[in-house]
């Protein structure tokens, strides 16, 4: 079943260009030279229930301008979404009770009160009756190990802390789609496993539906199977995120230790260096050579240690950033 679906969806926003001083305001009273932003162009794709995946793209890519159009905080320019069946700029009352939006950099809960008062107010927001708030605010405190930071005030909570009160906002009315974006920033390495273990388990449990923007490549890598990738507000890709690769790099990695001093210009007959010590280097090699590299490799030069990697997958999402366009 199809839960969200886009079709050429796109966004754009107006502004007025402006030089400094007095001048310049003056004859912006009379004349404004108009500039537009396409922000989201033509965005396609479909997520199935249940579905994690990860959409990814540079800043200022359109991913969290179509995150806000499915979630119906913005109107689209043109183009067509559903979620859940639903037109999200619509706004219908079983839309907005079926679904949440947690962004990373910005906060649901009242800074100067407990969490729970926020939840309090949510439970009357989403209509939630006393046995299913309490049930559901006890497992999920239990799961995320708050359950002692309920009645403390939110600004005296960790960073770590916070996000996972704000996922207990988001989940307490159960809904069945759910748009992160960037959930983990500026978390530690910790508490970023953690929160990837428990969307995990959540999903898996619940079949929650969920789109997610993440820079940390271990949150896309840990959860999600598939990925869309925008470039521009383009999608320049959309599938497998371990096929990243095999479609748009033919290359692979070796990395070498030496027993003994080599030069430089002796392994670049092999391929791209990309680290050199002397002892140690590490470089890019054609696929289509690798056999034969690796061969001449050890037979001329003196390794002590030899690896062959994949092309680590922040440099074949790389590529595609420099992508535009679905031609990709």
């Amino acid at each position: 079943m199809k839960v969200i679906k886009v079709d050429q969806l796109s966004k754009s926003f107006s502004y007025y260009k402006k030089d400094v001083g007095f001048k310049s305001s003056l004859k912006n009273l009379f004349h404004r030279e108009k500039l537009v932003k396409e922000a989201v162009s033509g965005v396609s794709f479909d997520i199935d229930e249940g579905e994690i995946v990860g959409f990814l793209g540079p800043n200022g890519a359109g991913k969290t301008t179509t995150l806000k159009m499915l979630s119906g905080i913005l109107f689209p320019t043109s183009g067509i979404a559903t979620v859940l069946g639903y037109v999200p700029w619509e706004r219908k009352k079983d839309f907005k009770m079926n679904f949440s939006i947690v962004m990373g950099q910005k906060s649901q809960l009242w800074w100067d009160l407990p969490a729970n008062e926020s939840l309090h107010l949510n439970k009357y927001i989403y209509e939630i009756n006393d046995y299913e708030f309490n049930h559901t605010l006890g497992e999920l405190s239990e799961l995320l190990d708050v359950k002692d930071l309920l009645k403390v005030q939110v600004r005296r909570l960790s960073l770590g802390e916070r996000m996972k009160m704000e996922l207990i906002a988001a989940l307490i009315h159960k809904p069945k789609v759910m748009f992160l974006d960037e959930p983990t920033i500026g978390l530690d390495i910790i508490s970023q496993k953690k929160i990837r273990e428990f969307l995990k388990y959540y999903n898996q449990k619940t079949k929650t539906t969920i789109l997610l923007t993440s820079h940390y490549m271990n949150d896309i890598e840990d959860m999600c199977r598939r990925t869309v990738i925008i470039n521009q507000g383009q999608v320049v890709y959309d599938g497998e995120l371990s096929k990243v690769n095999e479609v748009f790099t033919k290359k692979k990695i070796i990395r070498l230790q030496l027993t003994e001093w080599v030069e430089e210009k002796l392994l670049k007959e092999f391929g791209e260096i990309k680290e050199y010590t002397g002892l140690s280097a590490t470089l890019e090699v054609d696929k289509t050579k690798l056999k034969e590299h690796s061969r001449i490799i050890l037979e001329r030069i003196p390794v002590q240690d030899f690896n062959i990697e994949d092309i680590p997958i922040e440099e074949g999402i790389s590529l595609l950033y420099q992508k535009r366009g679905s031609e990709g």
